[in-house]
């Protein structure tokens, strides 16, 4: 898509508590949405339009409409931690929406113009091996249990959870 500058991960709960004999008696927490920013280097028209929907006219201009909606995505990264290993994410189904401009003219120092773009993370239509609809998949290099092939594929496919007893992906 983009070489990142920044990702911020913002996630909505539901909350139910229940009070039973003068106290809390349970309190549930479900995953309801979340929000994505990405501060990237750049957007080319072709990503812009798949992530939003918006189309290139026939002078190569491209075209955002009120009409417009892209459809969700998944999206990989990474992040590195300070002891050097990085911590690596897949985000299911990303919607976005269209990306902001930060517009400025040029003074006397050089400062970069880059995009950003927002999309809502939502849950997964599709069960996984333990009939749950993941939103998120994340590991940390070098983890226990974390195999060396877990990490170098890690870009190669969305990734799909196998849980003990899988056949192995589908």
């Amino acid at each position: 898509m983009a070489k990142a500058i920044r990702a911020d991960l913002t996630i909505e709960l539901a909350e139910a508590q229940l009070f039973a004999d003068d106290g809390l008696a349970y309190v549930i927490k479900d995953f309801k949405s979340g929000k994505l920013t990405l501060g990237v280097d750049d957007l080319g028209v072709s990503v812009v339009q798949d992530l939003t929907g918006a189309a290139v006219d026939s002078n190569g201009v491209l075209i955002s409409a009120s009409e417009n909606e892209g459809q969700p995505v998944a999206i990989g990264f990474r992040a590195a931690k300070p002891n050097g290993v990085y911590r690596y994410f897949w985000l299911y189904r990303v919607k976005f929406g269209f990306p902001a401009a930060n517009l400025q003219t040029k003074g006397d120092t050089i400062t970069f113009q880059t995009p950003t773009i927002e999309g809502t993370i939502l849950r997964r239509n599709r069960l996984d091996g333990m009939g749950k609809h993941p939103w998120k998949a994340e590991v940390t290099q070098g983890d226990p249990g974390v195999s060396e092939g877990t990490i170098t594929d890690w870009y190669a496919n969305v990734y799909e959870p196998v849980y003990e007893g899988d056949e192995g992906d589908e």
